[in-house]
């Protein structure tokens, strides 16, 4: 049984890192991990380990830019439209992995996720190869610093999931950048946070409880990011302590019955600086793809020969 991993999400959202964070934790755990890129448009010198099949040794966004003058989003669709057209390319390219984990990283342009058919026809050729597919979806965890921003990534992953249909995983990364350090005098926040020190005290006190409950979420008081809370966009007429716009009044109350009547996304923490929120993330991929339930034992090689070949 092969199993493949698609890493999803918006451009900026750590993908391609944790994608290489998975890998070197495969690695260390004693599986075997091959990574995919999917991304025509990916510098070559980003990757940290060499993609085992490449999108661009099939076609690359540069040449059909330069080639059809198309412009980067038109020339994303054309790369994906003419993937599709060649499928038995990556038929091939995937044949000879087998009990596998191919980590697929995939482009940062959201609406391949949530308009067009492309991810969803790819997961289907997938499925018919017994390829067990999960996906992830990423988004940074800058977006707690403004609701709304934060709930337009919250409908963005219920968008994408809805249009691809396959087991999900919903992960908020970068969880180093909003976790306090006490040794730092900012806090240890970076990239513009620094002066939100209570979005890094949020996070941190979070990040901490959720460590120490395990799955019970909802003993932090600040659950409401990781389980998308509704009401934190919630806006009542007449309200002037409210500082949103008041002709969003009824947007966002029809977001907030969206987000009630399907309540569908839920977020992982990922620290990649701390190996056990790696492990915490691994683990919910792993159980939602019920990685190994269908294994054979298999026999060691030094039953076969080496140091055992005498006990025969």
């Amino acid at each position: 049984m092969r199993y493949a991993v698609l890493v999803t999400g918006p451009a900026g959202a750590g993908k391609s890192t944790f994608s290489k964070s998975f890998i070197t934790h495969l690695a260390a755990s004693k599986r075997t991990g091959h990574l995919v890129n999917l991304d025509p448009a990916a510098d070559p010198s980003s990757f940290e380990y060499e993609p085992t099949i490449d999108i661009r040794d099939l076609i690359s966004l540069e040449d059909v830019m330069t080639e059809l003058e198309y412009g980067p989003n038109g020339g994303m669709v054309y790369c994906f439209e003419y993937l599709l057209q060649n499928m038995d390319w990556l038929e091939e390219e995937l044949g000879g992995y087998e009990d596998d984990y191919l980590i697929i990283d995939c482009p940062g342009q959201i609406e391949l996720y949530t308009h067009h058919p492309f991810i969803p026809t790819l997961v289907q050729h997938l499925t018919r190869m017994d390829i067990r597919v999960c996906a992830t979806y990423l988004i940074e965890s800058q977006f707690m610093e403004d609701k709304y921003k934060f709930f337009s990534g919250v409908l963005s992953a219920m968008s994408a999931m809805v249009n691809l249909e396959i087991p999900w995983i919903n992960i908020m990364s970068k969880m180093d950048l909003v976790t306090a350090n006490p040794d730092d005098p900012s806090g240890g926040a970076r990239n513009g946070l620094r002066k939100k020190k209570d979005v890094a005290s949020l996070a941190s006190r979070l990040f901490s409880a959720l460590w120490r409950f395990a799955f019970q979420r909802h003993s932090s008081p600040h659950s409401s990011y990781l389980d998308p809370d509704p009401l934190l966009i919630a806006t009542t007429r007449g309200d002037k302590s409210n500082d949103s716009n008041p002709r969003f009044h009824a947007l966002n109350q029809a977001i907030v019955q969206l987000i009630e009547d399907h309540p569908l996304v839920s977020f992982l923490p990922l620290d990649l600086t701390d190996t056990d929120s790696l492990e915490y993330v691994v683990s919910h991929i792993d159980y939602t793809m019920q990685y190994g339930e269908n294994e054979e034992p298999k026999e060691p090689h030094d039953l076969d020969e080496g140091d055992f070949q005498d006990l025969e």
